[in-house]
């Protein structure tokens, strides 16, 4: 297993609830962390929700994944703040 082959794809009662749309693998090895973007399924209308993000991070042991700890970005506004923030920093930190 490779970190191209993780995915939070979760399936429950026939049904994709966690529906993975990118990701991007942020480090790799013995520690591996991936940004993802997915959906969650909301039954009550019975269709897709709005874009969430989630960082997770893994650890490789004998040749196996295992998820260690994860961050769930819920909206785009908070997206936007995070990546705010950091290009201040970064800008920041030039100077």
């Amino acid at each position: 297993m490779t970190p191209d082959d993780l995915s939070i794809d979760y399936e429950e009662g026939g049904i994709l609830t966690t529906k993975q749309l990118d990701k991007v693998i942020l480090s790799k090895g013995a520690w591996t962390t991936i940004l993802f973007r997915y959906q969650s399924w909301e039954s009550a209308k019975e269709a897709y929700g709005e874009d969430k993000y989630t960082i997770r991070r893994y650890q490789k042991r004998n040749g196996e994944y295992t998820p260690r700890s994860k961050f769930n970005i819920t909206n785009a506004k908070q997206a936007g703040l995070i990546i705010e923030s950091l290009q201040t920093w970064i800008a920041d930190g030039d100077k």
